[in-house]
């Protein structure tokens, strides 16, 4: 459940309004990922920031970053969506957005690395906005033609990460392969932007999981459930990963006919993390140093001690996420949560998941041990995004564009319909 979005920041520059946005965003990467000016890049930001970002930890995260993905090669394309400008980026290793917010004036106040968000023209018969909070959440449904309609209707919930409706990693759309494939069976869906997608600057260090992830899930369910056009309808949700952690706890508000975990861990998302990074730097010690496994398990080993509290600095912890963060997931205990679920669950894995794996599988299932409706499927070939692949399970998976698993497909509409 590693964090695509490496760099979250508040950031206001103080530029000349008589620059075009574009261009704007253009000279702040040439400064800070091409130039190197790290002085410079940081006299742009607001006073009420700059403080708390001093220029050597701005130097850090900016040579972190190039650990990760490598040099910062080219900007391939720009696209905006109102104030929200995407600047598709080639780096060494990776493809994804700077994705950079303006305010009045041309002044930028929101600065994040998100995977590539692609601008294909939404088809507007299956567009459907919904309020979440004071928030609008982007989405597409899917409803069968009447004559095949099972009334039943999926809702999907991302797993951790600022992902669109797709979930896209790469070239790959998990939720928009199984989307479509539950359209061709008779099933109805909505999949959304996540908010930490649309809207990243929304996303502070009092947010939790409940932000993050929870709440819209429970909001969208409600919607549905609520809507007088879909009365009669049986509601699924299907959460990946982060989604299926949180499970349990979308499932006591949100109360619909059945859940689908799908890869899911039941262990505490902090020695995940370590198992994690043990496993990455033994299969690429060059991309995964020692240096870094240490730090992760210093995080984490703070993070555990008596010495973690609300008032710890998000720099000591995981993730570099904030204490507030942590402390709801300290506090949340899945696998006592999941046995007050009253309804069939279907929890699936792939035998090649590296980021949750067999262990956390073989808890749920023992945890549920008696629960007589709920159904357990491992998938050996497959990997975290339910593709099919061979050899020693790496990053380099997500990077080879595939389709979710049809066997994994089949045994998802059987759950559904039965």
């Amino acid at each position: 459940m590693k964090k695509l979005l490496t760099l979250c920041f508040t950031v206001c520059f103080l530029l000349s309004f008589s620059q075009d946005r574009k261009e704007i965003g253009n000279t702040f990467i040439k400064t800070l990922l091409v130039d190197k000016n790290i002085e410079k890049a940081h006299s742009y930001f607001d006073p009420s920031i700059a403080g708390q970002i001093p220029v050597d930890q701005l130097k850090a995260v900016t040579e972190q970053l190039q650990g990760q993905i490598g040099s910062f090669k080219t900007v391939l394309e720009v696209n905006n969506e109102g104030n929200i400008y995407y600047y598709y980026s080639e780096f060494e290793k990776a493809k994804l957005d700077v994705q950079l917010t303006f305010g009045e004036n041309n002044k930028m106040f929101g600065f994040f690395l998100v995977p590539h968000k692609p601008f294909e023209k939404r088809d507007e018969k299956t567009t459907l906005k919904i309020k979440s909070d004071a928030l609008e959440l982007n989405g597409t449904l899917l409803i069968p033609p009447s004559s095949n309609d099972k009334k039943k209707l999926v809702i999907f919930v991302h797993g951790s990460g600022a992902h669109d409706r797709d979930e896209t990693v790469g070239e790959n759309k998990p939720f928009k392969d199984i989307a479509e494939y539950l359209l061709n069976n008779g099933i109805a869906s909505y999949r959304y932007d996540k908010r930490t997608y649309s809207y990243p600057e929304a996303f502070n260090e009092k947010s939790t999981v409940e932000e993050e992830t929870i709440n819209d899930a429970v909001n969208v369910a409600l919607y549905f459930k609520n809507n007088a056009d879909y009365k009669g309808y049986q509601i699924i949700i299907v959460g990946h990963s982060q989604g299926a952690y949180m499970m349990p706890e979308i499932a006591e508000k949100a109360q619909v006919s059945k859940y689908v975990f799908m890869a899911g861990n039941a262990r505490p998302l902090q020695d995940l993390l370590v198992e994690q990074y043990d496993y990455l730097h033994s299969i690429d010690p060059a991309k995964v140093p020692a240096e870094a496994v240490q730090e992760v398990k210093k995080q984490v080993a703070y993070l555990n001690s008596s010495q973690f509290s609300l008032s710890s600095p998000a720099s000591e912890l995981p993730l570099g996420q904030s204490a507030a963060y942590w402390k709801y997931l300290k506090d949340y205990n899945q696998l006592n949560e999941v046995k007050k679920v009253k309804a069939p669950m279907f929890f699936a894995q792939g035998g090649r998941d590296y980021q949750v794996t067999e262990k956390d599988f073989n808890l749920w299932k023992e945890t549920l041990k008696n629960d007589k409706t709920a159904v357990f499927k491992l998938y050996p070939d497959l990997s975290h995004l339910f593709i099919a692949g061979s050899g020693k399970p790496s990053p380099k998976d997500y990077e080879t564009k595939g389709k979710v698993d049809e066997q994994f497909l089949k045994d998802l509409v059987q759950f559904i319909l039965k």
